[in-house]
């Protein structure tokens, strides 16, 4: 294999060369946001087809982007080791396999593993391309080709969701894991032709496989911790073991990569303020955007009982809004603050997830869909410019490392994000319902109508008076769960909007502070 560098690659093809390389690691996006988006409308139909609870299936969503963060930190050395050519074809292969394992998973615990393996390549490819767009676009153009690399964020979430709930319709929910097969099939070619194999002056180095095995461990047992809080009690001493062993491990990763020569993760560069704002607000950002596209899809299919296709038709509008506003918003990051764009993207977020907080069973299906079209605005006003000012801090020689952090901290938060959304659902679930049990006494004459009629009901159906009774309290229970249900999620959308409110401050915070000298 040749040794071609992207100097080479620009003597070979002109200028033009950097729409080619743009285009190319456009696929490998393209690859995983297809899935993830797919399988966000398939969680109702696989938790009945494996029976299995909301506390478990929402690992398909947390594992995923767990190992996206652990994905991310690898990115810097995988791409050292490897080149940009190696690392990219590499990963769009393992890719391609854990999607076929996906689609034949003869249980939960392999679907997991499956997604977890996906999680860990998208994030490995994340970084990969920004850092291949700092690589082939000059300073001043960088936001504008961030907005047309945008198109391939917002392709996921404009067909996904439809084409999931098309496939999950017409096939099954295994279906949707043979969509982006075909595409990492074109992105292994044109890696092999148009990326450059090794930059120059890239020296392989050790891997930091300390820092590695502490960081997974710590994500593991904290996640692991909030997962099966509810269920297995928060006092209990598995859930007390698995929150002291996160703490642990987090201490010891911390400790050892300020010491480590070859750290995983270089923390040194969060002494930079700027950076440091941007990756907070990257971490909250996350929590509230990964947290609510779980939310909306698993709230109009089991409250409201939509189809898997109409979740995703749904959710088109907002994808189609996202591909016209993210160009937009790359071209107003060249010319705009970046504080500016970020404080008025979180304002559309925050602002639709207190319209969500009102939503119930009557919703109409255009009030949930303009909901998520004005969240979707606001990301594409937050992530080009988010991007642009964390990197913009920072020296070139630490480009690499900081493109992992920015999308590290986004994944974490989602991570975490939709992790506490779904302990925070099931547990505002329980108490909404034991509040409403409460009330229902002998006192409560809407009760005691709701109770007749049913029983005149299943009298006129000639039901016994044993049956009558049981059947009426046995309504009333569901009603009563549908409604705590129901609580539930607005409960969550409330936190998700305060999360967005609160991420103003590193916003402001990010907006004050100058780059340091030497940044780029």
């Amino acid at each position: 294999m040749p040794s071609e560098t992207t100097d080479e690659l620009f003597s070979r093809y002109g200028p033009g060369y950097k729409w080619i390389a743009t285009f190319t690691v456009m696929l490998g996006t393209i690859s995983a946001v297809l899935t993830t988006t797919s399988v966000n409308v398939a969680i109702p139909d696989i938790m009945g087809a494996f029976g299995v609870g909301q506390d478990r299936a929402q690992w398909l969503s947390t594992g995923t982007l767990a190992a996206m963060t652990v994905g991310m930190l690898l990115n810097d050395w995988l791409m050292t080791r490897f080149g940009v050519r190696g690392t990219f074809v590499g990963a769009l292969c393992i890719f391609a396999a854990a999607l076929l394992l996906a689609a034949h998973s003869p249980n939960m615990s392999v679907l997991i593993l499956a997604r977890v393996v996906q999680g860990a390549v998208a994030g490995v490819l994340q970084p990969l391309s920004m850092y291949t767009l700092f690589r082939v676009f000059p300073p001043q153009h960088r936001g504008s080709a961030m907005g047309f690399f945008g198109v391939s964020v917002v392709i996921g979430p404009a067909l996904g969701p439809t084409l999931g709930g098309l496939l999950i319709e017409d096939f099954s929910w295994r279906a949707i894991f043979y969509v982006a097969v075909p595409v990492c099939a074109v992105g292994v070619l044109m890696g092999s032709m148009f990326l450059p194999v090794r930059e120059e002056g890239a020296r392989p180095a050790r891997f930091d496989w300390s820092g590695f095995v502490l960081l997974g461990a710590a994500l593991t047992a904290l996640l692991a911790g909030l997962s099966n809080g509810q269920r297995e009690g928060w006092h209990s001493d598995y859930i007390v073991a698995l929150f002291a062993a996160a703490a642990t491990a987090t201490a010891g990763f911390f400790l050892w990569e300020l010491r480590a020569a070859r750290p995983l993760v270089n923390l040194r560069v969060l002494g930079n303020v700027q950076f440091t704002a941007a990756s907070s607000v990257a971490f909250i950002f996350g929590a509230g955007l990964f947290g609510s596209t779980y939310l909306v899809p698993l709230f109009v299919q089991t409250v409201q009982h939509l189809t898997p296709l109409a979740a995703g038709l749904l959710l088109m509008p907002a994808g189609l809004i996202l591909a016209v506003f993210f160009p937009i918003g790359g071209y107003l990051s060249d010319r705009i603050s970046a504080r500016k764009l970020i404080v008025s993207g979180l304002a559309c977020f925050a602002l639709s997830a207190y319209w969500l907080a009102d939503i119930d069973v009557n919703t109409s299906f255009w009030t949930i869909a303009w909901c998520v079209v004005l969240s979707r605005i606001g990301l594409a006003l937050i992530k080009p410019s988010l991007n642009l000012a964390a990197l913009k801090a920072l020296r070139p020689g630490e480009l690499g490392q900081g493109a992992g952090m920015i999308n590290f901290s986004r994944q974490l938060g989602g991570a975490f994000g939709v992790n506490v959304l779904s302990v925070t659902l099931d547990r505002r679930t329980f108490f909404h319902a034991d509040t409403l049990t409460a009330l229902q006494t002998s006192a409560n004459s809407a009760t005691a109508d709701l109770l007749r009629l049913i029983e005149q009901t299943l009298a006129q159906a000639g039901a016994s008076a044993d049956v009558q009774s049981a059947g009426a309290l046995h309504y009333l229970g569901k009603v009563i769960y549908a409604q705590a249900y129901t609580m539930g999620f607005r409960d969550s959308f409330v936190i998700i909007a305060v999360v967005y409110t609160l991420a103003l401050l590193p916003a402001w915070i990010m907006g004050r502070v100058r780059p340091a000298a030497g940044a780029r």
